[in-house]
Protein backbone atom coordinates (compact mmCIF):
# COMPACT_ATOMS: atom_id res chain seq x y z
CA UNK A 1 0.00 0.00 0.00
CA UNK A 2 1.20 3.35 -1.11
CA UNK A 3 2.10 6.36 1.51
CA UNK A 4 -1.22 7.89 0.27
CA UNK A 5 -3.65 5.62 0.22
CA UNK A 6 -2.57 4.57 4.14
CA UNK A 7 -5.09 6.11 6.23
CA UNK A 8 -4.05 8.39 9.39
CA UNK A 9 -4.45 5.76 12.05
CA UNK A 10 -2.44 3.36 10.11
CA UNK A 11 0.52 5.65 9.59
CA UNK A 12 0.13 6.34 13.01
CA UNK A 13 0.01 2.76 13.87
CA UNK A 14 2.74 2.22 12.12
CA UNK A 15 5.09 5.27 13.72
CA UNK A 16 4.16 4.57 17.39
CA UNK A 17 3.67 0.91 17.17
CA UNK A 18 6.38 -2.31 18.09
CA UNK A 19 7.12 -5.08 15.75
CA UNK A 20 9.44 -7.71 15.72
CA UNK A 21 11.02 -8.84 12.13
CA UNK A 22 12.86 -12.12 10.98
CA UNK A 23 16.10 -11.41 10.55
CA UNK A 24 15.87 -13.72 7.26
CA UNK A 25 13.42 -11.81 5.83
CA UNK A 26 15.13 -8.49 6.17
CA UNK A 27 18.80 -9.54 5.83
CA UNK A 28 20.37 -8.40 1.90
CA UNK A 29 21.43 -11.60 -0.33
CA UNK A 30 25.00 -10.50 0.77
CA UNK A 31 24.13 -10.33 4.58
CA UNK A 32 22.59 -13.84 4.22
CA UNK A 33 25.62 -15.35 3.06
CA UNK A 34 27.57 -14.18 5.44
CA UNK A 35 24.93 -15.48 7.78
CA UNK A 36 25.59 -19.12 6.29
CA UNK A 37 29.43 -18.74 6.03
CA UNK A 38 30.12 -17.68 9.72
CA UNK A 39 27.79 -20.40 10.74
CA UNK A 40 30.54 -23.05 9.14
CA UNK A 41 33.22 -21.43 11.51
CA UNK A 42 31.09 -21.96 14.31
CA UNK A 43 29.65 -25.60 13.60
CA UNK A 44 33.50 -26.41 13.40
CA UNK A 45 34.21 -25.01 16.77
CA UNK A 46 31.77 -26.85 18.62
CA UNK A 47 33.07 -30.25 17.54
CA UNK A 48 36.41 -29.14 18.42
CA UNK A 49 35.40 -27.87 21.63
CA UNK A 50 33.10 -30.13 23.19
CA UNK A 51 34.47 -29.55 26.85
CA UNK A 52 35.53 -26.48 28.58
CA UNK A 53 39.16 -27.61 28.98
CA UNK A 54 38.88 -27.62 24.79
CA UNK A 55 36.92 -24.53 23.96
CA UNK A 56 39.68 -23.33 26.00
CA UNK A 57 42.82 -24.67 24.39
CA UNK A 58 41.11 -23.94 20.59
CA UNK A 59 40.23 -20.41 21.64
CA UNK A 60 43.97 -20.00 22.61
CA UNK A 61 44.92 -21.77 19.13
CA UNK A 62 42.61 -18.81 16.98
CA UNK A 63 44.10 -16.34 19.04
CA UNK A 64 47.64 -16.70 18.28
CA UNK A 65 46.35 -17.30 15.09
CA UNK A 66 45.46 -13.49 15.09
CA UNK A 67 48.65 -12.15 16.64
CA UNK A 68 47.82 -12.47 20.18
CA UNK A 69 49.86 -13.19 22.51
CA UNK A 70 49.87 -14.33 26.18
CA UNK A 71 49.39 -11.95 29.34
CA UNK A 72 50.89 -12.57 32.14
CA UNK A 73 49.78 -10.24 35.75
CA UNK A 74 52.37 -7.97 35.68
CA UNK A 75 52.97 -7.37 32.35
CA UNK A 76 53.33 -3.79 31.03
CA UNK A 77 50.05 -2.80 28.57
CA UNK A 78 50.05 -0.27 25.80
CA UNK A 79 47.65 0.85 23.27
CA UNK A 80 46.92 -1.86 20.20
CA UNK A 81 47.93 -4.55 22.52
CA UNK A 82 46.16 -8.11 21.85
CA UNK A 83 46.45 -10.66 24.71
CA UNK A 84 44.71 -13.98 26.40
CA UNK A 85 44.97 -14.75 29.75
CA UNK A 86 44.21 -18.62 30.74
CA UNK A 87 43.12 -19.60 33.80
CA UNK A 88 44.15 -23.38 34.96
CA UNK A 89 43.19 -24.37 31.52
CA UNK A 90 39.31 -24.44 31.82
CA UNK A 91 38.76 -20.66 31.00
CA UNK A 92 40.22 -17.58 29.08
CA UNK A 93 40.38 -13.90 28.60
CA UNK A 94 40.89 -12.42 25.04
CA UNK A 95 41.31 -8.65 25.26
CA UNK A 96 42.30 -5.72 22.71
CA UNK A 97 43.70 -2.71 24.71
CA UNK A 98 42.44 0.36 22.92
CA UNK A 99 42.96 3.97 22.76
CA UNK A 100 40.70 5.41 24.90
CA UNK A 101 41.12 6.40 28.83
CA UNK A 102 39.97 3.27 30.72
CA UNK A 103 39.34 5.48 33.73
CA UNK A 104 36.72 7.17 32.03
CA UNK A 105 35.48 4.61 28.97
CA UNK A 106 35.61 1.77 31.13
CA UNK A 107 36.04 -1.43 29.90
CA UNK A 108 33.67 -3.47 27.42
CA UNK A 109 33.35 -6.82 28.81
CA UNK A 110 31.43 -9.55 26.77
CA UNK A 111 30.85 -12.32 29.21
CA UNK A 112 30.10 -15.88 28.48
CA UNK A 113 30.61 -19.38 29.54
CA UNK A 114 32.39 -22.33 28.24
CA UNK A 115 30.92 -25.14 30.01
CA UNK A 116 27.91 -27.09 29.39
CA UNK A 117 25.43 -30.28 31.07
CA UNK A 118 26.76 -33.57 30.49
CA UNK A 119 27.92 -36.49 32.69
CA UNK A 120 30.81 -36.51 34.73
CA UNK A 121 32.77 -39.89 35.15
CA UNK A 122 33.38 -39.92 39.87
CA UNK A 123 36.45 -40.61 41.25
CA UNK A 124 36.39 -44.10 41.27
CA UNK A 125 33.74 -45.51 38.73
CA UNK A 126 35.00 -48.62 37.08
CA UNK A 127 32.84 -51.98 37.75
CA UNK A 128 31.05 -55.33 36.05
CA UNK A 129 28.57 -56.54 36.18
CA UNK A 130 26.15 -58.19 33.83
CA UNK A 131 28.42 -58.87 31.25
CA UNK A 132 29.58 -55.47 30.97
CA UNK A 133 31.98 -53.10 32.16
CA UNK A 134 30.45 -49.32 33.78
CA UNK A 135 31.97 -46.10 34.76
CA UNK A 136 29.76 -44.79 37.27
CA UNK A 137 29.02 -40.61 36.86
CA UNK A 138 27.94 -37.86 38.35
CA UNK A 139 25.81 -35.80 36.04
CA UNK A 140 26.81 -31.88 36.09
CA UNK A 141 24.29 -29.19 35.42
CA UNK A 142 20.32 -29.46 34.64
CA UNK A 143 20.06 -31.86 32.68
CA UNK A 144 16.49 -34.42 31.74
CA UNK A 145 18.49 -37.58 32.92
CA UNK A 146 16.41 -39.87 30.70
CA UNK A 147 17.51 -38.13 27.66
CA UNK A 148 20.92 -39.16 28.00
CA UNK A 149 20.23 -42.76 27.75
CA UNK A 150 20.13 -44.81 24.63
CA UNK A 151 22.49 -42.58 22.56
CA UNK A 152 26.07 -42.38 21.46
CA UNK A 153 28.18 -41.09 23.56
CA UNK A 154 31.98 -39.88 23.51
CA UNK A 155 34.92 -39.92 26.18
CA UNK A 156 36.23 -36.67 26.80
CA UNK A 157 39.17 -35.07 29.80
CA UNK A 158 42.17 -35.55 31.81
CA UNK A 159 43.80 -38.07 33.31
CA UNK A 160 46.76 -36.80 35.78
CA UNK A 161 48.60 -40.00 36.48
CA UNK A 162 50.71 -41.23 39.28
CA UNK A 163 54.42 -39.73 38.11
CA UNK A 164 51.96 -36.50 37.22
CA UNK A 165 51.92 -36.77 33.43
CA UNK A 166 48.70 -35.83 32.14
CA UNK A 167 47.03 -37.40 29.68
CA UNK A 168 44.41 -35.99 27.09
CA UNK A 169 41.60 -38.03 26.08
CA UNK A 170 39.11 -38.12 23.59
CA UNK A 171 37.38 -41.36 21.85
CA UNK A 172 34.09 -41.54 20.20
CA UNK A 173 34.42 -38.42 17.59
CA UNK A 174 36.28 -40.37 15.10
CA UNK A 175 34.23 -42.60 12.74
CA UNK A 176 36.85 -45.49 13.13
CA UNK A 177 37.06 -44.82 17.15
CA UNK A 178 34.10 -46.62 19.47
CA UNK A 179 31.42 -44.73 21.26
CA UNK A 180 29.87 -45.12 24.47
CA UNK A 181 26.54 -45.45 26.26
CA UNK A 182 24.04 -45.53 28.82
CA UNK A 183 21.94 -48.43 28.87
CA UNK A 184 17.98 -47.49 29.24
CA UNK A 185 15.17 -49.92 29.87
CA UNK A 186 13.02 -51.86 27.13
CA UNK A 187 9.36 -51.04 26.90
CA UNK A 188 8.00 -54.33 27.12
CA UNK A 189 9.26 -53.96 31.11
CA UNK A 190 8.71 -50.23 31.51
CA UNK A 191 5.55 -49.72 32.59
CA UNK A 192 6.03 -49.03 36.16
CA UNK A 193 9.41 -46.66 34.76
CA UNK A 194 6.25 -44.95 32.21
CA UNK A 195 4.08 -44.37 35.33
CA UNK A 196 6.55 -42.51 37.43
CA UNK A 197 7.47 -38.87 37.42
CA UNK A 198 9.60 -37.84 34.45
CA UNK A 199 12.79 -36.59 37.37
CA UNK A 200 12.31 -40.52 38.28
CA UNK A 201 12.38 -42.28 34.96
CA UNK A 202 16.13 -42.81 35.14
CA UNK A 203 17.83 -41.90 37.91
CA UNK A 204 21.21 -40.15 38.65
CA UNK A 205 22.73 -43.51 40.16
CA UNK A 206 21.38 -45.63 36.71
CA UNK A 207 23.33 -42.92 34.43
CA UNK A 208 26.34 -45.42 34.16
CA UNK A 209 28.07 -46.04 30.69
CA UNK A 210 29.12 -48.83 29.23
CA UNK A 211 32.83 -49.12 27.85
CA UNK A 212 33.31 -52.63 27.66
CA UNK A 213 32.25 -56.75 27.32
CA UNK A 214 35.22 -58.79 25.87
CA UNK A 215 36.36 -61.11 28.69
CA UNK A 216 40.46 -60.76 29.53
CA UNK A 217 41.88 -63.95 27.74
CA UNK A 218 43.82 -65.56 30.48
CA UNK A 219 41.95 -68.48 32.49
CA UNK A 220 44.37 -67.91 35.77
CA UNK A 221 41.88 -64.94 36.01
CA UNK A 222 38.43 -65.97 38.41
CA UNK A 223 36.72 -62.43 38.54
CA UNK A 224 36.48 -59.02 36.97
CA UNK A 225 37.67 -60.08 33.29
CA UNK A 226 35.58 -57.73 31.54
CA UNK A 227 36.55 -54.63 33.26
CA UNK A 228 40.40 -56.18 33.36
CA UNK A 229 40.21 -55.82 29.34
CA UNK A 230 39.25 -52.41 29.96
CA UNK A 231 42.62 -51.53 32.50
CA UNK A 232 44.93 -53.09 30.02
CA UNK A 233 43.76 -51.12 27.32
CA UNK A 234 43.58 -47.63 29.69
CA UNK A 235 47.21 -49.03 30.46
CA UNK A 236 48.36 -49.83 26.90
CA UNK A 237 46.81 -46.31 25.23
CA UNK A 238 47.40 -43.98 28.24
CA UNK A 239 49.39 -45.87 30.75
CA UNK A 240 46.66 -45.42 33.69
CA UNK A 241 46.22 -47.81 36.47
CA UNK A 242 42.98 -48.05 38.11
CA UNK A 243 44.02 -45.81 41.00
CA UNK A 244 44.21 -43.03 38.13
CA UNK A 245 41.28 -42.64 37.97
CA UNK A 246 41.68 -40.82 41.17
CA UNK A 247 42.61 -37.96 39.82
CA UNK A 248 41.07 -37.36 36.38
CA UNK A 249 38.43 -35.24 34.89
CA UNK A 250 36.84 -37.16 32.26
CA UNK A 251 33.09 -36.90 31.09
CA UNK A 252 30.77 -38.39 28.61
CA UNK A 253 29.29 -35.83 26.19
CA UNK A 254 27.17 -36.78 23.52
CA UNK A 255 28.78 -38.38 20.27
CA UNK A 256 26.96 -36.56 17.42
CA UNK A 257 28.65 -33.80 14.92
CA UNK A 258 26.97 -30.46 14.65
CA UNK A 259 24.53 -30.22 11.77
CA UNK A 260 22.52 -28.05 9.97
CA UNK A 261 18.75 -28.97 9.94
CA UNK A 262 16.00 -28.31 8.02
CA UNK A 263 15.71 -28.59 3.83
CA UNK A 264 16.84 -25.05 3.99
CA UNK A 265 19.87 -25.64 6.20
CA UNK A 266 18.57 -22.35 8.45
CA UNK A 267 19.58 -24.00 11.99
CA UNK A 268 21.68 -25.86 13.42
CA UNK A 269 21.92 -29.02 15.36
CA UNK A 270 24.52 -29.70 18.22
CA UNK A 271 25.22 -30.52 21.76
CA UNK A 272 26.76 -27.71 23.43
CA UNK A 273 24.43 -24.34 22.05
CA UNK A 274 24.29 -23.28 25.65
CA UNK A 275 26.70 -21.41 25.95
CA UNK A 276 29.48 -21.57 23.28
CA UNK A 277 26.61 -19.85 20.50
CA UNK A 278 27.75 -17.13 22.81
CA UNK A 279 31.21 -17.94 23.22
CA UNK A 280 32.16 -18.01 19.64
CA UNK A 281 30.79 -14.66 18.71
CA UNK A 282 31.97 -12.94 21.72
CA UNK A 283 35.57 -14.42 20.67
CA UNK A 284 35.86 -13.57 17.42
CA UNK A 285 34.44 -10.29 18.13
CA UNK A 286 37.30 -9.40 19.86
CA UNK A 287 39.64 -11.39 17.45
CA UNK A 288 38.64 -10.15 14.11
CA UNK A 289 37.83 -6.31 15.12
CA UNK A 290 40.11 -3.55 16.41
CA UNK A 291 38.18 -0.71 18.81
CA UNK A 292 39.06 2.52 20.62
CA UNK A 293 37.75 1.02 23.55
CA UNK A 294 39.27 -1.73 25.65
CA UNK A 295 37.82 -4.75 25.03
CA UNK A 296 37.20 -8.65 26.33
CA UNK A 297 35.99 -11.69 25.31
CA UNK A 298 35.16 -13.44 29.00
CA UNK A 299 35.25 -17.48 28.51
CA UNK A 300 34.44 -18.79 32.03
CA UNK A 301 33.71 -22.39 33.22
CA UNK A 302 31.04 -23.47 35.82
CA UNK A 303 28.42 -21.49 34.97
CA UNK A 304 26.16 -24.69 34.38
CA UNK A 305 26.49 -25.19 38.53
CA UNK A 306 26.55 -21.65 39.78
CA UNK A 307 29.56 -19.78 38.43
CA UNK A 308 31.79 -21.85 41.53
CA UNK A 309 35.24 -22.57 42.04
CA UNK A 310 38.26 -21.45 40.75
CA UNK A 311 37.42 -21.29 37.52
CA UNK A 312 33.83 -19.68 37.63
CA UNK A 313 33.10 -16.39 37.40
CA UNK A 314 32.62 -15.79 41.21
CA UNK A 315 36.33 -16.60 41.67
CA UNK A 316 38.79 -13.62 42.36
CA UNK A 317 40.89 -14.22 39.53
CA UNK A 318 38.95 -12.41 36.66
CA UNK A 319 38.44 -9.21 38.98
CA UNK A 320 42.62 -9.27 39.60
CA UNK A 321 43.23 -9.71 36.03
CA UNK A 322 40.79 -6.44 35.37
CA UNK A 323 42.71 -4.97 38.18
CA UNK A 324 46.02 -5.84 37.07
CA UNK A 325 45.00 -4.29 33.37
CA UNK A 326 44.02 -1.05 35.08
CA UNK A 327 47.10 -0.65 37.02
CA UNK A 328 49.36 -1.98 33.79
CA UNK A 329 47.47 1.23 31.95
CA UNK A 330 48.47 3.56 35.05
CA UNK A 331 44.58 4.01 35.87
CA UNK A 332 42.60 3.54 38.90
CA UNK A 333 40.12 0.02 39.33
CA UNK A 334 37.45 1.62 41.23
CA UNK A 335 36.94 4.49 38.47
CA UNK A 336 37.49 1.80 36.03
CA UNK A 337 34.83 -0.49 37.33
CA UNK A 338 32.10 2.25 37.65
CA UNK A 339 32.45 3.27 33.74
CA UNK A 340 32.61 -0.25 32.22
CA UNK A 341 29.93 -1.87 30.21
CA UNK A 342 29.22 -5.87 30.44
CA UNK A 343 26.91 -7.61 28.09
CA UNK A 344 26.32 -10.76 29.82
CA UNK A 345 26.08 -13.52 26.87
CA UNK A 346 24.17 -16.50 27.39
CA UNK A 347 21.41 -18.11 25.93
CA UNK A 348 17.70 -17.85 26.43
CA UNK A 349 14.94 -20.09 25.86
CA UNK A 350 13.37 -19.69 22.23
CA UNK A 351 9.15 -20.25 22.31
CA UNK A 352 8.53 -23.68 21.40
CA UNK A 353 4.87 -23.81 19.43
CA UNK A 354 5.29 -27.51 20.14
CA UNK A 355 4.74 -26.46 24.40
CA UNK A 356 3.45 -23.00 24.42
CA UNK A 357 1.14 -23.05 27.67
CA UNK A 358 5.25 -22.27 29.36
CA UNK A 359 5.85 -19.26 27.42
CA UNK A 360 4.06 -15.93 27.26
CA UNK A 361 4.53 -15.72 23.90
CA UNK A 362 4.99 -11.71 24.12
CA UNK A 363 8.10 -11.66 25.66
CA UNK A 364 9.15 -15.19 24.30
CA UNK A 365 12.19 -14.94 21.77
CA UNK A 366 11.22 -15.94 18.59
CA UNK A 367 13.71 -18.24 16.62
CA UNK A 368 15.33 -16.55 13.76
CA UNK A 369 14.29 -12.85 14.74
CA UNK A 370 17.77 -12.01 16.13
CA UNK A 371 20.22 -12.07 19.55
CA UNK A 372 17.24 -11.34 22.16
CA UNK A 373 17.89 -9.27 25.57
CA UNK A 374 17.16 -10.43 28.88
CA UNK A 375 16.73 -6.66 31.18
CA UNK A 376 16.43 -9.24 33.97
CA UNK A 377 16.69 -13.00 34.33
CA UNK A 378 16.53 -15.17 37.91
CA UNK A 379 13.46 -17.08 38.96
CA UNK A 380 9.63 -15.92 39.88
CA UNK A 381 9.79 -12.32 41.27
CA UNK A 382 13.09 -11.40 39.93
CA UNK A 383 14.63 -13.77 42.79
CA UNK A 384 18.71 -14.17 41.87
CA UNK A 385 18.66 -11.94 39.01
CA UNK A 386 20.00 -9.02 37.96
CA UNK A 387 17.55 -6.32 36.94
CA UNK A 388 19.82 -3.90 34.79
CA UNK A 389 18.72 -0.84 34.29
CA UNK A 390 16.41 1.40 31.90
CA UNK A 391 19.37 3.85 31.27
CA UNK A 392 21.81 0.85 30.40
CA UNK A 393 19.02 -0.84 28.06
CA UNK A 394 18.40 2.55 26.52
CA UNK A 395 22.28 2.46 25.74
CA UNK A 396 22.48 -0.73 24.50
CA UNK A 397 19.34 -0.15 22.17
CA UNK A 398 20.83 3.05 20.65
CA UNK A 399 24.25 1.47 19.81
CA UNK A 400 22.02 -1.88 18.24
CA UNK A 401 19.86 0.67 16.15
CA UNK A 402 23.10 2.40 14.68
CA UNK A 403 24.86 -0.47 13.02
CA UNK A 404 21.47 -2.23 12.10
CA UNK A 405 21.08 -5.01 14.79
CA UNK A 406 18.05 -7.32 14.44
CA UNK A 407 17.22 -8.25 18.19
CA UNK A 408 14.47 -8.65 20.58
CA UNK A 409 13.60 -8.70 23.93
CA UNK A 410 13.01 -12.19 25.49
CA UNK A 411 11.79 -13.98 29.10
CA UNK A 412 12.85 -17.61 30.03
CA UNK A 413 9.54 -18.79 30.06
CA UNK A 414 6.17 -17.47 32.27
CA UNK A 415 6.65 -15.89 35.33
CA UNK A 416 6.16 -18.55 37.54
CA UNK A 417 6.80 -21.69 34.95
CA UNK A 418 10.47 -22.05 36.18
CA UNK A 419 13.97 -19.53 35.54
CA UNK A 420 17.57 -19.32 35.42
CA UNK A 421 20.22 -17.24 36.19
CA UNK A 422 23.69 -16.59 34.24
CA UNK A 423 26.91 -14.77 35.46
CA UNK A 424 25.30 -10.82 34.83
CA UNK A 425 24.68 -10.55 38.92
CA UNK A 426 28.07 -11.47 39.24
CA UNK A 427 29.54 -8.84 37.08
CA UNK A 428 27.36 -6.35 38.41
CA UNK A 429 28.12 -7.28 41.85
CA UNK A 430 31.49 -5.43 40.39
CA UNK A 431 29.60 -2.08 40.30
CA UNK A 432 29.86 -2.80 36.05
CA UNK A 433 26.48 -1.84 34.31
CA UNK A 434 25.45 -5.40 33.43
CA UNK A 435 22.68 -7.06 30.64
CA UNK A 436 21.97 -10.08 29.49
CA UNK A 437 22.23 -11.04 25.78
CA UNK A 438 21.94 -14.55 24.02
CA UNK A 439 21.02 -16.41 21.55
CA UNK A 440 17.40 -18.12 21.47
CA UNK A 441 17.73 -22.07 22.17
CA UNK A 442 15.19 -24.94 21.21
CA UNK A 443 15.47 -27.88 24.04
CA UNK A 444 17.88 -25.82 26.03
CA UNK A 445 19.98 -28.38 28.16
CA UNK A 446 19.46 -31.66 25.82
CA UNK A 447 21.94 -33.65 24.13
CA UNK A 448 21.50 -31.89 20.63
CA UNK A 449 20.16 -28.55 21.18
CA UNK A 450 19.10 -26.22 17.94
CA UNK A 451 19.29 -22.53 17.24
CA UNK A 452 19.03 -20.32 14.04
CA UNK A 453 22.22 -19.21 12.06
CA UNK A 454 20.28 -15.83 11.90
CA UNK A 455 20.55 -15.34 15.52
CA UNK A 456 24.11 -16.37 15.51
CA UNK A 457 24.97 -14.08 13.39
CA UNK A 458 22.65 -11.34 14.86
CA UNK A 459 24.52 -12.27 18.42
CA UNK A 460 27.65 -11.51 16.66
CA UNK A 461 26.69 -8.19 15.23
CA UNK A 462 25.48 -6.87 18.36
CA UNK A 463 28.67 -7.51 19.86
CA UNK A 464 30.73 -5.72 17.33
CA UNK A 465 28.00 -2.65 17.48
CA UNK A 466 28.71 -2.75 21.25
CA UNK A 467 32.96 -2.87 21.20
CA UNK A 468 31.76 0.73 19.04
Amino acid sequence: MSEEKKTEGQKLQEALGYKRTNYFETASKQEKKEIFAYAEGYKAFLDGAKTEREACALSVKLAREKGFTEYRFGDKLKPGDKKYFVNRGKSVVVFRVGTEDIEKDGLRIIASHIDAPRVDIKQNPLYEDGGMAFLKTHYYGGIKKYQWTAIPLALHGAVVLKDGTVKEIRVGEEPDEPVFYINDLLPHLGKEQMNGPAAKIVEGEQLNVVVGGLPYDDEGVKSDKIKLTVLHILNEKYGMEEEDFLSAELCAVPAFPARDIGFDRALIGSYGHDDRVCAYPALTAVLDHESRHTVLAMLVDKEEIGSEGTTGIQCAVYEDLMEDISAALGANFRKVRAASKCLSSDVTAAFDPNFPSVFEKNNAALLSYGTAMCKFTGAGGKSGSNDASAEFVGEIRKAFAAEGVVWQVAELGKVDAGGGGTVAKFVAKLNIDTVDLGVPVISMHAPYELISKADLYSNYKAFLAFMK
